[in-house]
């Protein structure tokens, strides 16, 4: 079976959808944190799909919604067409957990659409073009994100990038000002503000930023960036778009979206993957003012916020607060972070440990003193992380930075096997 999918996708798929590892994985079967693969191996999931799965695999309450609304026939698909109970109670959840003012809920299938519509509301709002993204961020693989996007890996020679310029990237363990911890005059925080002022005509319609930088490599800044950034951007006359496909759903800790831990009060904040912990939606939350600027056009998503995605997403809510999964991630994500310090002392390959809850990047170096990136050493690391039973992801512009992001449910005991994996994958790419 698996060699005949192989065929399939080389003959009949895209080829920009590469599968990770020299033997792909056949996945058929998943709870909780674990997968499983046609052979019937077992893999502990810590990298959950992309950054997708936040109340576990297979969740049962999940299953019996799922299961009652097929056994009571209820309708698949309604669009914003007619009325259905699902988006609205999902759009209700979704405020009431918003920070600050932000109300207005839009739905759509992915995180790429979502901050597609995002950026559209951002400049109809203020009538202005120009956005302002960084670098090594990532927004989505549709036309706006891509020209927003800050990987060369990512973008392709005829991509439109109108109306968009890029700052640098609060990069801290490679400081593009040769900065060190405790010595930091937040110039990257600066250096939007010296955009805005070269780059533009002065006022801008947006500025958007991961919360921390997912595929970039979970590059994650201090709060006290962040709310330089936000008053730089209200200096210029832009909306703050907080990006939190990767960061919300308190994949974090502390707080459903990021930007509340922070302390800014975004104007608009679109998320995606864990809040549908698998399912295909995406959604955009933004203050009423900036939503009701579009009032006088029809614009609409075919199946955002259809019954069963909405009601998954619904229901994920509902599972991360009833299972207190944000506390899980905040103290999961301190414990595995000091066995990462732990194995630091012993594999020097790991130059940098960073990110927040369960969001948690290594980056891999041959020199801890140049920080020469470990490209093969990353690649190869994942082949032996798999052998000993745990799928990990990578990132960053090069590829050398470990990706970890498990269920928020994922337990002590599931984290000591990780990192027991990851030593043994560590020992054996040493050797």
């Amino acid at each position: 079976m698996k060699e005949k999918i192989i065929h399939q996708r080389e003959k009949y798929v895209y080829p920009t959808k590469v599968p990770y590892y020299k033997d792909p994985i056949h996945l058929t079967r998943s709870s909780g944190s674990y997968v499983w693969d046609s052979d019937g191996k077992k893999y502990l999931d810590v990298i959950g799909g992309i950054v997708s799965i936040s109340a576990g695999h297979n969740h049962p309450r999940i299953k019996a919604k799922m299961l009652d609304m097929i056994n009571n026939d209820s309708i698949q698909h309604t669009t914003y067409l007619y009325l259905s109970e699902y988006m609205a109670d999902l759009a209700e959840k979704i405020a009431k957990l918003a920070p600050g003012t932000l109300t207005k809920c839009y739905f759509t299938n992915s995180g790429s659409e979502a901050n597609e519509m995002a950026v559209m509301t951002a400049r109809v709002a203020t009538g202005n073009q120009m956005v302002i993204s960084l670098r090594h961020g990532y927004h989505g693989g549709t036309n706006v994100p891509l020209g927003l996007c800050g990987h060369s890996t990512w973008k392709f020679p005829h991509q439109p990038q109108a109306s968009i310029a890029h700052a640098k990237a609060p990069y801290c363990y490679r400081c593009p000002y040769g900065a060190t911890e405790g010595k930091c005059n937040l110039e990257c925080a600066d250096d939007v503000r010296e955009v805005i002022q070269t780059a533009t005509s002065g006022k801008i319609a947006a500025f958007i930023k991961e919360p921390i930088l997912g595929v970039g490599g979970f590059i994650d800044a201090s709060d006290e960036y962040h709310k330089k950034v936000y008053d730089i951007v209200k200096e210029h006359g832009g909306l703050y778009i907080s990006d939190e496909v990767q960061t919300g759903a308190g994949r974090t800790g502390k707080d459903f979206f990021m930007s509340s831990t922070i302390g800014i009060e975004p104007d608009i904040i679109t998320m995606a993957k864990g809040i549908g912990n698998g399912a295909p939606l995406g959604a955009v939350v933004a203050k009423p003012e900036f939503a009701e600027s579009l009032k006088g056009k029809a614009h609409f998503n075919t199946f955002g916020g259809d019954p069963y995605q909405a009601m998954q997403a619904s229901e994920t809510i509902s599972i991360i607060q009833d299972e207190n999964l944000i506390g899980n991630a905040d103290r999961m994500g301190e414990y595995l972070i000091a066995g990462f310090k732990e194995m630091q002392r012993d594999f020097p390959l790991i130059g940098d440990i960073r990110g927040r809850g369960l969001l948690i990047g290594l980056e891999l170096v041959t020199n801890p003193k140049t920080k020469d990136p470990a490209i093969k050493e990353t690649a190869d690391l994942m082949e032996y992380a798999k052998e000993e039973g745990i799928l990990i992801g990578k990132g960053s512009l090069l590829g050398n930075v470990i990706r970890l992001a498990p269920s928020l449910a994922i337990t002590q005991t599931e984290c000591d096997e990780l990192l027991t994996g990851l030593r043994k994958a560590f020992t054996k790419l040493t050797k």
